[in-house]
């Protein structure tokens, strides 16, 4: 599970960085900016639910 949601957040942020740039190029910097705003977005939602994973673990281990 680690190394393929490391692989998963680079493409996103390799995607968003390329579409935010082509937008950029064509003159929508306002969409650009949304576009990276709905990477960084889906991004964080991914490492939310890593850490609900973790502290799920941590509560399961400790028994609480």
């Amino acid at each position: 599970m680690g190394v393929e949601i490391i692989f998963k957040i680079a493409a996103i942020g390799i995607l968003t960085a390329v579409v935010g740039q082509v937008l950029k190029h064509s003159g929508k910097d306002e969409i650009a900016t949304m576009a990276t705003l709905a990477g960084l977005i889906i991004v964080l939602l991914m490492v939310l639910d890593l850490i609900t994973n973790l502290f799920s673990s941590i509560k399961d281990m400790f028994n609480f």
